[in-house]
C-alpha cells in the first residue's frame, strides 16, 4: 500500500510539473503592462481598431486534446465582469492565434474552431472599452488545455456556458493579465 501511494505522488508530481510549464504569452501584450489602443473596441465610445492580439502558449499536459482561449475583464461594472472573446475546439497541434483571429465571422481561426458568443453579442473579439475615468481594468487572457476534441455546445452559446464546459473539461490552463484604461470624459 506504501509504495501504491509514493507512485501516485510521484505520478500527481509529474502531473503538476508539465501542468506548471504551461504558458501563454502574447508578442502583443505584456503580461501586467497597459494594452495598446489598436486592440480597444469600435462602440460605446471607444474608437480602437478592435482586433484581437496574437497569443502563443506551450507546455500543454499529456492528455490535452484541444484548446480553449478566454479573455475575461472581472472589473466591468456589471456586477459579473465582461467576456471578451471566448474560442473552443482549437485542435490540440495549433499553438497560436495570429493577431485578428477574433474577426466576427470566424474567417481567421484555425480550421474547427469556433468563437463563442460574448458579453457585447457577437461571436468574436470584443475589444477592450472600459468606461471613461476608471481605474485601469484587469484584462484576463487565458489559455486551457481540455481533456476533450470538441466542446459540444449550442452556436448561440453565451461565453458563461462555454466558460462551465470549458471549466468542466480542463486539464489546466495558463494566464496573463494586461491593463487597460480611459481618460475621463471632459
Amino acid at each position: 500500500m506504501k509504495h501504491i501511494l509514493i507512485a501516485s505522488a510521484i505520478i500527481g508530481a509529474c502531473t503538476l510539473t508539465q501542468a506548471a510549464g504551461f504558458h501563454l504569452e502574447s508578442p502583443d501584450i505584456k503580461a501586467g503592462k497597459m494594452i495598446d489602443r489598436q486592440f480597444e473596441f469600435n462602440g460605446f465610445g471607444c474608437a480602437g481598431e478592435n482586433k484581437s492580439p496574437a497569443l502563443r502558449w506551450r507546455g500543454a499536459p499529456a492528455g490535452t486534446k484541444s484548446f480553449a482561449v478566454t479573455v475575461y475583464d472581472p472589473d466591468a461594472p456589471t456586477g459579473a465582469g465582461w467576456w471578451h472573446w471566448s474560442v473552443i475546439n482549437l485542435p490540440v497541434d495549433v499553438s497560436e492565434l495570429k493577431s485578428d483571429a477574433g474577426a466576427v465571422g470566424g474567417a481567421n481561426l484555425p480550421k474547427g474552431a469556433n468563437n463563442v458568443r460574448i458579453d457585447f453579442g457577437v461571436a468574436g473579439w470584443g475589444g477592450v472599452c472600459p468606461p471613461p475615468g476608471d481605474k485601469p481594468h484587469r484584462y484576463i487572457f487565458t489559455v486551457h488545455a481540455l481533456k476533450v476534441e470538441k466542446l459540444e455546445i449550442p452556436s448561440d452559446a453565451t461565453a458563461s456556458l462555454a466558460g462551465y464546459m470549458i471549466n468542466a473539461n480542463s486539464l489546466a490552463k495558463a494566464s496573463f493579465t494586461g491593463k487597460y484604461g480611459r481618460p475621463k470624459a471632459k
